[in-house]
């Protein structure tokens, strides 16, 4: 039997990148974890999304012997994720992180949008990958303070009006020049209301997620080839189930038999 993957978010948020990674690797097994009880990390300080972070990780390898690990959250990714690998050299761990490069290649105006959690933003991985574009395009940051939350508990009203005003402060968008032509979703929250965030920016405007390149690579680090048995796939939470269970229905439109855990 394939040993599993290990997946987990602050929340609902990995499910975007579950979703890619199913498809990519379709006889693959999955253990997911949703941290929302101690949601959501983007606006968490540091010591706590790495404390979060680390529990989840030891959690999944000792129940569940995953055979690797993919943080399916850019602020966890951006604060934990080299420590992770420092303490567990044996696990194949893939993070997450906003989509610049693609994102400055795919513009035609130059002009790129980034909607993305505190955290993130603020993080120094973020500001390194930033850095590192430095004259390959115009980035305007905007910080979404409580739209994953929003998403989270699946509140559209609330979705709606946040998503509206941070599109807002983002600036002009469209084709012409001076306008953002490009918008990174750099949090795996946001690509579950991506047609919501679409209807505000315009049709002209693309989309960029993180999904499909961290299961190409996670495809790539897989210390062993997946069968083509039945896979598995095991929902866990440290919040209430049937949040996770609702969130799975309505966004992946699946069933999902949650467990709680309490770590």
């Amino acid at each position: 039997m394939t040993r599993p993957v290990g997946v987990f978010d602050s929340g609902i948020g990995g499910l975007s990148v579950l979703q890619a990674l199913r498809a990519e690797l379709p006889h693959q097994s999955f253990v997911y974890v949703a941290d929302s009880g101690h949601a959501p990390y983007g606006e968490r300080e540091p010591g706590h999304v790495i404390e979060r972070s680390q529990a989840l990780t030891r959690h999944l390898i000792q129940a569940y012997d995953v055979q690797a690990l993919v943080v399916a959250c850019n602020t966890a990714t951006a604060a934990a994720i080299a420590l992770l690998r420092q303490q567990h050299p044996e696990l194949p761990v893939v993070g997450v992180e906003p989509a610049l490069k693609p994102a400055a290649q795919a513009s035609r105006t130059h002009r790129v949008g980034v909607l993305a959690t505190r955290g993130t933003l603020e993080s120094a991985k973020f500001q390194a990958l930033l850095a590192s574009q430095q004259g390959q395009a115009d980035f305007v940051l905007q910080a979404c303070d409580g739209l994953a939350d929003a998403i989270e508990h699946q509140d559209s009203e609330r979705i709606a009006a946040l998503g509206r005003r941070y599109v807002q402060a983002l600036g002009s968008c469209g084709q012409d020049e001076g306008k953002i032509d490009t918008v990174v979703l750099g949090c795996t929250h946001y690509p579950l209301v991506a047609d919501t965030l679409q209807a505000l920016l315009g049709p002209e405007v693309e989309l960029l997620a993180s999904g499909p390149p961290v299961a190409r690579q996670t495809r790539r680090v897989l210390p062993q080839v997946a069968g083509s048995g039945h896979p598995t796939l095991r929902w866990l939470t440290t919040g209430p189930a049937d949040q996770l269970q609702a969130a799975v229905q309505r966004w992946l439109q699946a069933q999902a038999h949650v467990g709680t855990l309490k770590i």
